[in-house]
Protein backbone atom coordinates (compact mmCIF):
# COMPACT_ATOMS: atom_id res chain seq x y z
CA UNK A 1 0.00 0.00 0.00
CA UNK A 2 1.16 3.52 -0.77
CA UNK A 3 2.65 5.07 2.42
CA UNK A 4 0.73 8.29 1.70
CA UNK A 5 -2.59 6.42 2.04
CA UNK A 6 -4.35 7.59 5.22
CA UNK A 7 -6.70 4.95 6.66
CA UNK A 8 -8.19 7.51 9.05
CA UNK A 9 -9.09 9.90 6.22
CA UNK A 10 -10.32 7.15 3.92
CA UNK A 11 -13.57 6.80 5.88
CA UNK A 12 -16.08 8.13 3.29
CA UNK A 13 -17.64 10.79 5.53
CA UNK A 14 -14.24 12.10 6.67
CA UNK A 15 -12.91 12.14 3.14
CA UNK A 16 -15.99 14.08 2.01
CA UNK A 17 -15.56 16.58 4.84
CA UNK A 18 -11.90 17.33 4.13
CA UNK A 19 -12.55 17.47 0.38
CA UNK A 20 -15.23 20.12 0.98
CA UNK A 21 -12.95 22.04 3.36
CA UNK A 22 -9.87 21.97 1.09
CA UNK A 23 -10.80 24.88 -1.20
CA UNK A 24 -12.40 27.02 1.52
CA UNK A 25 -11.39 29.11 4.51
CA UNK A 26 -14.20 28.40 7.00
CA UNK A 27 -17.21 26.22 6.15
CA UNK A 28 -20.55 26.34 7.93
CA UNK A 29 -21.50 23.11 9.73
CA UNK A 30 -24.98 23.20 8.15
CA UNK A 31 -23.47 23.42 4.67
CA UNK A 32 -21.27 20.40 5.40
CA UNK A 33 -24.24 18.45 6.77
CA UNK A 34 -26.48 19.25 3.82
CA UNK A 35 -23.82 18.68 1.17
CA UNK A 36 -22.67 15.37 2.61
CA UNK A 37 -26.24 14.33 3.38
CA UNK A 38 -25.75 13.21 6.94
CA UNK A 39 -27.25 13.95 10.34
CA UNK A 40 -25.98 16.57 12.78
CA UNK A 41 -24.87 13.89 15.23
CA UNK A 42 -22.99 11.79 12.64
CA UNK A 43 -21.26 14.87 11.23
CA UNK A 44 -20.42 16.08 14.73
CA UNK A 45 -18.73 12.76 15.54
CA UNK A 46 -16.62 12.87 12.39
CA UNK A 47 -15.69 16.54 12.87
CA UNK A 48 -14.73 15.79 16.49
CA UNK A 49 -12.54 12.88 15.37
CA UNK A 50 -10.90 15.07 12.72
CA UNK A 51 -10.33 17.83 15.30
CA UNK A 52 -8.84 15.36 17.78
CA UNK A 53 -6.46 14.17 15.04
CA UNK A 54 -5.45 17.79 14.39
CA UNK A 55 -6.94 17.85 10.88
CA UNK A 56 -9.61 20.51 11.48
CA UNK A 57 -10.33 23.47 13.72
CA UNK A 58 -13.85 24.20 14.94
CA UNK A 59 -15.13 27.70 15.70
CA UNK A 60 -18.47 28.52 17.30
CA UNK A 61 -19.96 31.97 16.74
CA UNK A 62 -22.90 33.48 18.52
CA UNK A 63 -24.96 35.46 16.01
CA UNK A 64 -28.06 36.98 17.52
CA UNK A 65 -29.83 34.07 19.19
CA UNK A 66 -28.42 31.38 16.95
CA UNK A 67 -25.11 29.69 17.52
CA UNK A 68 -23.29 28.74 14.33
CA UNK A 69 -20.43 26.32 13.98
CA UNK A 70 -17.71 26.66 11.37
CA UNK A 71 -15.00 24.18 10.44
CA UNK A 72 -11.60 24.81 8.85
CA UNK A 73 -8.90 22.47 7.60
CA UNK A 74 -5.64 22.92 9.53
CA UNK A 75 -2.27 22.97 7.74
CA UNK A 76 -1.73 19.42 9.04
CA UNK A 77 -5.15 18.38 7.71
CA UNK A 78 -4.49 20.01 4.35
CA UNK A 79 -1.16 18.17 4.06
CA UNK A 80 -2.76 14.85 5.07
CA UNK A 81 -5.53 15.35 2.50
CA UNK A 82 -3.06 16.21 -0.26
CA UNK A 83 -0.95 13.13 0.55
CA UNK A 84 -4.01 10.88 0.65
CA UNK A 85 -5.35 12.31 -2.62
CA UNK A 86 -1.96 11.67 -4.23
CA UNK A 87 -2.05 8.07 -2.98
CA UNK A 88 -5.53 7.60 -4.45
CA UNK A 89 -4.40 9.11 -7.76
CA UNK A 90 -1.46 6.70 -7.80
CA UNK A 91 -3.77 3.73 -7.18
CA UNK A 92 -6.12 4.84 -9.97
CA UNK A 93 -3.23 5.43 -12.37
CA UNK A 94 -1.91 1.93 -11.68
CA UNK A 95 -5.36 0.49 -12.35
CA UNK A 96 -5.53 2.32 -15.70
CA UNK A 97 -2.03 1.33 -16.78
CA UNK A 98 -1.92 -0.93 -19.79
CA UNK A 99 -1.24 -4.62 -19.14
CA UNK A 100 1.90 -4.32 -21.29
CA UNK A 101 3.35 -1.78 -18.81
CA UNK A 102 2.96 -4.24 -15.95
Amino acid sequence: MDPRFDEFLHVPARLSIVALLAPAAWVDFGFLRDTIGTSDSALSKHVSALAEAGYVTVRKDQQRRARRTFVQLTPQGRHAFQRHAAALEHIVAAAHASPEAN
